[in-house]
């Protein structure tokens, strides 16, 4: 079966297929017309309509996981290239509030691409349509999409106008910190070791589970938390473990 046919299938699946009108408006949302539009219907397919259809229905996980890449070059090559000044450590902060999966999912709600990705209906009555992992990794998907038919420069555009433009406002919001890397740079600091993430439980049904993690530094715990996703637990357990290790008397 043809990856046109199989998106078909996987689209007529919970929802019609979306009209031109529909992919018109979500191309002038991204400033980007596709020259190849099945790129732009793959990158909206979220793996749990995949899955309702059949196990080879592709979904949009390849191309998150090129977009993730291109998006990582391009806001590292603007900050590098805007930046003389910074130190590579101060860059690498930048960085991270910039495309992490907070800064991605705000930014695509807020300019409204979260309405047009094609998630199960079990996942749109759970509220999958604002959940963070879903809609940063689509964004992610569209990114990579954009990369492979128009080519890095309307890659850099779309990234550009969309995040970086963003840049003040985001640097400047203090729920966006890397709490993994500040607390990696404190354990280096001190010389006590390595910060080690664990899982120590998954609940919940796949398309709406909750993580259970644990950080520990030479063995011992010293900080837990739990989230949507992994990346989120891991940040409120390097949050939870800061906030321990900066009480007076530690």
């Amino acid at each position: 079966m043809g990856l046109w046919k199989k998106l078909k299938r996987v689209l007529s699946f919970d929802r019609p297929t979306p009209s031109d009108a529909q992919l018109d408006e979500l191309e002038s949302l991204i400033g980007y017309r596709f020259s190849d539009r099945e790129l732009l219907r793959l990158s909206l397919t979220h793996r749990s309509i995949a899955r309702s259809a059949d196990q080879s229905t592709p979904s949009n996980e390849r191309l998150e996981f090129l977009g993730d890449s291109v998006l990582g070059l391009v806001i590292a090559h603007q900050l590098f290239k805007r930046h003389p000044d910074l130190s590579e450590g101060d860059l690498t902060k930048q960085k991270a509030m910039l495309v992490n999966e907070a800064t991605l999912s705000s930014v695509a709600i807020e300019i409204g691409l979260n309405r047009f990705i094609f998630i199960s209906a079990e996942e749109e009555k759970s509220g999958g349509r604002e959940r963070p992992s879903i809609v940063s990794d689509a964004f992610e998907s569209i990114i990579g999409a954009v990369f492979l038919d128009g080519g890095l420069a309307a890659a850099r555009s779309l990234v550009l106008d969309t995040i970086y433009s963003r840049k003040a406002v985001i640097l400047a919001d203090d729920s966006q910190r890397n709490y993994k890397g500040d607390f990696l740079e404190m354990m280096q600091a001190r010389a006590v070791g390595m910060p080690r993430y664990e899982i120590v439980s998954e609940t919940g049904p796949d398309h709406d589970k909750t993580f259970s993690v644990i950080v520990t530094v030479a063995g011992e715990e010293v900080g837990s938390g739990t989230g949507s996703s992994k990346k989120e637990a891991e940040q409120k357990a390097a949050a939870e473990a800061l906030r321990r290790m900066e009480e007076p008397g530690d």
